[in-house]
């Protein structure tokens, strides 16, 4: 099944030849960690380091420190992502990081990625450059894309300032820095070791200047206004498309970056992609918010020079809508405000949306934290219903690792990155997920059937990937949030509709005056319209359906 769907999605909408072709919304992307997904060569797992785990990072016991997952072991379970119906990976980063900091007795290890020392070589804890191009390969020999997530912003945590070594408050003019001894070396570009090339500030409060010339959380801020530094990362990630032809770049804290740098970065990014023969290559910045508020995303297309941003106002409205109380007009707002994004609502069809991740937590722990007592059964419900709007909604949706196994966690950051593989953390083991805790890479959880379900929809239907979206239903309570998705070449409408309460209930609502015959692609469907131009869809609690209008 999955290698005829995957023929069709290389195929492309107009008979493209390339897997390349496919534009950005016709990808299902599946986000993990290196380090929490699989095993296959146990003996990288202290990254070449001898010692305790304060020097290699490694302890499988500790969600703050290296688990042993690698890239050889997304290689070896390339068939577990593609058949959930992913088409393409996106990476944590991969770089070499500095294997631990923290102060004595905080420290924890860079097995998420973000600690970089070294820009141009596979952090060791993950393989080697090898195992990094056999896993493109592969991929790429799947038809499946892989995106990498790359970091502009700072550096691991190595200058040090003299007027407060552990850790300086934020002021307008730089501290005395410096770098301690035996680490005048550790970074690479050598250029990177260089003081002038940070802003030396102490740490960020995220307001104000601070925002973009604070460190983030100690890391060191580089001064990316400065033209070495834009021409040094243009040459870094340049050369990572060059040997790799990977196919697309998540920007790590995007917002805490100087415009300027990006309206340089991208183009640059993107023509040299160009020149490998990587016409849609997917460039998308993390604008970390909370709000359901568009504009404040959508300013950094008009004005900061990305084309993309994650869609941090469909998290929040799913969040308000589907794990709390809030109206579905919350979901309809959003929608609403797609003009705002530069390019507009074929902007909006290619933005990333997700409704869990690495850093603000699972969509299960988001369910019972926002409803407390809520049962498994309905905790299951809550979180199939936000995945069925990520997967038939405008957008891109991207799928969080560990999250089809029903993973939920108790908490954000640390306690939403399990281990896939049989793990050692008592937090892990303990974690009360929503299904079965069956053995590992279940492809019978009920979250992964579902995802794979509409994953399989998605590709089937070209509405559902590159359809304009029209609002049909939506309140100003818990009820019924309907939308159109409009084939672009055909014309022909697919209606999802989804119950946001737990009672059944029945909608009527606008549709197309020529859709007059429906079919189920999932649910019940009423066979007709009510009416010319009127449809009535009926569902259950929590629950959703698609319905296609005839040829």
């Amino acid at each position: 099944m999955w290698a005829l769907l995957g023929a069709l999605l290389a195929a492309g909408a107009a008979g493209a030849e390339s897997f390349r072709d496919r534009l950005p919304q016709d990808e299902v992307i599946y986000f993990l960690l290196p380090d929490r997904f699989a095993n296959g060569d146990p003996a990288n797992d202290r990254g070449g380091l001898s010692g305790g785990r304060l020097v290699t990072g490694f302890d499988p016991t500790s969600k703050a420190f290296y688990n042993g997952g690698d890239l050889k072991g997304i290689n070896q379970h390339l068939d577990y992502i593609q058949s959930l119906g992913a088409t393409a990976i996106w990476l944590a980063p991969v770089f070499k990081n500095k294997p631990v900091q923290g102060k004595k007795g905080e420290e924890s290890a860079g097995y998420h990625g973000y600690w970089v020392t070294d820009f141009t070589r596979v952090d060791p804890h993950f393989g080697t450059e090898q195992d990094m191009r056999a896993l493109v390969e592969a991929a790429h020999g799947r038809g499946m894309k892989v995106y990498l997530d790359i970091i502009a912003n700072h550096t691991a945590d190595v200058i040090t300032y003299r007027e407060c070594p552990q850790g300086c408050p934020y002021r307008s003019k730089p501290y005395t820095a410096y770098v301690p001894a035996g680490e005048e070396h550790v970074k690479v570009p050598a250029w990177l070791n260089d003081i002038k090339y940070y802003h030396n500030r102490g740490n960020s409060t995220f307001e104000g200047e601070s925002s973009l010339f604070g460190d983030f959380s100690g890391l060191d801020d580089l001064a990316t206004e400065n033209p070495r530094v834009v021409d040094g990362f243009i040459d870094i990630y340049g050369q990572w498309i060059d040997r790799y032809r990977i196919d697309g770049y998540r920007i790590d804290t995007a917002r805490h970056v100087n415009g300027e740098f990006w309206k340089k970065f991208v183009p640059a990014m993107r023509a040299r992609a160009a020149a490998e023969g990587i016409p849609n290559f997917h460039v998308f910045g993390e604008v970390a918010l909370t709000s359901v508020d568009v504009a404040p995303l959508a300013r950094y297309t008009r004005e900061e020079g990305l084309p993309w941003v994650l869609d941090f106002a469909f998290f929040a409205a799913v969040r308000e809508t589907v794990a709390g109380n809030a109206g579905t007009d919350v979901l309809a707002r959003v929608f609403a405000s797609d003009g705002l994004y530069q390019g507009g609502e074929e902007t909006a069809l290619q933005l990333p949306t997700f409704i869990s991740n690495h850093d603000n937590g699972r969509f299960g722990w988001f369910v019972r934290a926002d409803r407390p007592g809520v049962s498994d059964i309905e905790a299951l419900k809550r979180v199939s219903l936000a995945y069925a709007m990520l997967l038939t909604l405008r957008g891109v949706p991207v799928v969080y690792y560990g999250d089809e196994q029903g993973f939920a966690g108790i908490g954000n950051d640390q306690s939403a990155r399990q281990d896939m593989f049989a793990t050692q953390v008592a937090e892990y083991q303990n974690d009360r997920r929503l299904g079965s805790n069956a053995k590992p890479f279940d492809e019978n959880q009920p979250l992964y059937r579902l995802i794979g379900e509409l994953a399989k929809l998605r590709v089937a239907n070209e509405a559902l990937r590159r359809g304009r979206q029209v609002t049909r239903s939506a309140a100003a309570k818990p009820g019924v949030f309907a939308v159109s998705r409009i084939d672009p070449a055909s014309g022909r409408e697919i209606v999802v509709a989804f119950n946001t309460s737990t009672d059944p209930v029945a909608a009527a609502f606008p549709v197309e005056q020529g859709s007059v015959q429906f079919k189920a692609l999932h649910g019940r469907c009423a066979p007709e319209a009510s009416v010319p131009g009127r449809y009535t869809v009926t569902l259950a609690p929590l629950d959703f359906v698609i319905c296609a209008a005839g040829e």
